[in-house]
């Protein structure tokens, strides 16, 4: 599954194009299935709240982070997010993509969403 936060409708996209289980993160959201999460960098480089609340029950069946980002804002806190998930979770960043991304970053992400969560 593609567990997912999207503010600006890119990463509704993103998800769109990918063709596997999804669902959006609501407040109380509880996930018992291994998934990746897909989000967004919000300001000069946080994470959103309400992925940090979700992560707090979550992380456990996380098994990598996919973020969004747009590269005008600078190399130090393009797709950040992505970075400080997977430090403080040690889950791995799967891609960090640029704005609704491209077929080379979909079929990245499917290509290791069938290996890490199929087991393929």
């Amino acid at each position: 599954m593609i567990v997912y936060a999207s503010r600006t409708g890119n990463n509704r996209h993103i998800v769109s194009k990918l063709g596997l289980p999804n669902v959006e993160i609501e407040k109380g959201l509880l996930v018992n299935e291994p998934f990746f999460l897909l989000t967004y960098t919000d300001g000069l480089g946080s994470t959103p709240s309400k992925v940090v609340e979700f992560m707090k029950d979550n992380w456990r069946y996380c098994k990598g982070v996919i973020v969004s980002g747009n590269s005008n804002f600078g190399k130090a806190v393009f797709c950040k997010a992505a970075d400080t998930l997977s430090a403080l979770y040690g889950i791995p960043i799967i891609r960090k993509i640029e704005l609704r991304g491209f077929n080379h970053d979909y079929e990245h992400i499917v290509k290791e969403y069938n290996k890490i969560i199929k087991g393929e």
